[in-house]
């Protein structure tokens, strides 16, 4: 008697192999839904940075404010627009040049948008003191996303 092992088993010719795997459709399907996961983080994580940038501006305005009154008790006066804020970098030599100068800040700080601070003085809102005005993420004057220390 001829025995066979059951590896080695023949099977059934009416018996059909099912081959298992992913089809083409089912793969873009998944990355679709990949895709759109991802579009939803990368919308958030800029709603996240916009915010982190807005943070970012108020501390300029507060450590500008602060050289700003440094500059002005060793001065007698604030800078004038057109000495403009590298008057806490480098001294002034025009009107009205400062009694008493000392280098307050090693580099005039930019926003989170790399554009330069605008400096008014006086400021729009309380004229006793300066404005700062960051030009936002357009980097375009009088838009709705310019942002002001007066606001």
């Amino acid at each position: 008697m001829k025995t066979t092992s059951p590896a080695f088993k023949q099977q059934p010719s009416s018996q059909k192999f099912v081959q298992s795997g992913f089809t083409l459709l089912e793969m873009v399907i998944v990355l679709g839904i990949i895709a759109m996961i991802m579009g939803g983080a990368i919308f958030t994580m800029q709603k996240i940075s916009d915010s982190g940038a807005l943070t970012v501006v108020g501390g300029d305005f507060s450590s500008i404010e602060n050289a700003l009154q440094a500059y002005k008790t060793n001065a007698g006066n604030y800078p004038s627009e057109q000495q403009n804020l590298e008057a806490l970098v480098t001294k002034p030599t025009t009107a009205p040049r400062p009694r008493r100068w000392i280098q307050i800040m090693n580099e005039v700080p930019k926003d989170p948008w790399d554009n330069t601070y605008v400096y008014k003085f006086p400021g729009s809102k309380d004229r006793s003191r300066p404005e700062l005005i960051s030009l936002g993420k357009d980097g375009l004057a009088d838009t709705e996303d310019d942002i002001s220390s007066q606001e």
